[in-house]
């Protein structure tokens, strides 16, 4: 071998170990970096044609690679808005410019605008919810948009349910036709009354009057009026007949709702929905009037208080009023390989043409797994063996390093013969 080839072939092997020193330096220095995949420096031989009786030594050729499919650990915050994935799968993050790019970091903290935000300045992605429908796109990402759960405006739920538990006197007197409530005169009586709060599709409360008649031994009329429509100072009559009226009959012997009676009341909310009341564990008793339970869904208007993250991606408003409803879906995504992504700073993933196309799913679909919140995806970083490959790298450094060092003494040799 002439000295130029051993020269040259000590500055390819000192080139390529620092290229391992490198990447040897970056793992060490983002051992804590949530979500960092580690790097390695591979070697292949770098072989040149070789003519005639001279040979040309070649080197050490080094390529960089990624275990960007290797997970690393799952560590668990105290934050509810840090995110991990057990699986495969990738969140999609993107940038000021709307740029989407890949990533398990998914440390996010909220900011004042309430867009979610990892500690790199990449903003969550996700697909929103309208009408229980996402919109979702599985090979592009149209309709992708930054997460922000406080661009939901204030919410409320109109009634359209609930029930009504009561014990009627059987001792009570009969009420005479042409003065019952139903009749909503001036003289109209009743034998018992309570009210029940419900909500308009608005949020506002209407206040329900419920009154109950006895028209018959062992029969009842159930009456609802809206107390708005009231006359002055309370009472009958109404501006407007009842809402709803229906009957109720009991078994004299039981005192319950006999088999062919009624068992609820439909009331149409006025600028609300129909609620429907059930009353099918009314009883007639030889005791006072009792109001046993009363309960009537719907709510006034609330902000969000909090929100949750489900381990399918689904992102639930937490308003004030206990009521929750899904605002997002976070989608996961993929490549056919993983491993020959792109990696960028900030801890996120690029495209390639040798990474496949992107594939994009939600979380529990295939290998792309669940969302755990209240956790953080560590570095896959083993420092043991980071440490004792950079051992291994400095020992084949200084080898190389004599090898120059040879050629350069031999070159010194050559040239002082010529003298």
């Amino acid at each position: 071998m002439s000295v130029y080839n051993l020269m040259r072939t000590g500055v390819s092997g000192m080139g390529a170990q620092s290229n391992r020193l490198g990447t040897v330096a970056d793992n060490i220095a983002n051992a804590r970096t949530t979500g960092y995949k580690r790097a390695s420096t591979e070697f292949a031989a770098l072989v040149l044609d070789n003519h005639g009786t001279n040979y040309a030594s070649g080197g050490v050729e080094s390529k960089t690679r990624y275990a960007i499919s290797q997970k690393g650990t799952l560590e668990y915050s105290a934050s509810g808005y840090d995110l991990a994935i057990n699986g495969q799968g990738f969140f999609m993050v993107g940038d000021a410019e709307g740029r989407v790019s890949l990533t398990r970091a998914g440390a996010f903290v909220p900011l004042e605008d309430g867009t979610l935000m990892n500690t790199a300045g990449f903003r969550l992605m996700g697909y929103p919810i309208a009408n229980g429908n996402t919109g979702a796109v599985i090979n592009g990402t149209a309709g992708l948009e930054a997460v922000n759960i406080r661009s939901v405006t204030l919410v409320s739920e109109p009634s359209t349910e609930g029930v009504m538990t009561t014990n009627l006197d059987v001792n009570e007197g009969i009420v005479a036709a042409g003065s019952l409530p139903s009749d909503n005169v001036a003289g109209s009586t009743f034998t018992h009354t309570s009210s029940l709060k419900a909500y308009d599709s608005v949020g506002r409360e209407v206040i329900l009057d419920v009154y109950y008649t006895k028209t018959a031994a062992n029969q009842w009329e159930v009456a609802v009026f809206d107390r708005d429509d009231a006359a002055p100072g309370g009472g009958f009559p109404y501006a407007a007949a009842p809402l709803s009226t229906q009957t109720l009959t009991f078994d004299p012997t039981t005192g319950a709702l006999d088999a062919g009676s009624f068992t609820d009341i439909t009331i149409p909310v006025p600028n609300g929905s129909s609620l429907v009341i059930d009353l099918s564990a009314t009883t007639e008793k030889g005791t006072g009037y009792t109001v046993l339970d009363a309960e009537v869904n719907g709510s006034e208007p609330a902000a969000i208080e909090s929100v949750e993250f489900a381990d399918d991606g689904i992102i639930y408003a937490v308003y004030e009023n206990g009521a929750r409803s899904a605002i997002y879906r976070i989608p996961l995504a993929n490549v056919a390989s993983p491993d020959r992504l792109k990696p960028e700073s900030g801890t996120v993933f690029s495209i390639t043409a040798e990474s496949g196309d992107l594939q994009i799913g939600f979380p529990g679909e295939g290998a792309l797994g669940t969302i755990f919140s209240g956790a953080l995806e560590s570095s896959n970083v083993d420092l043991a063996s980071e440490l004792t490959t950079m051992i291994e790298s400095q020992r084949n450094y200084t080898a190389n390093s004599k090898v120059f060092q040879t050629g350069s003494e031999l070159l010194e040799v050559l040239v002082n013969l010529k003298r």
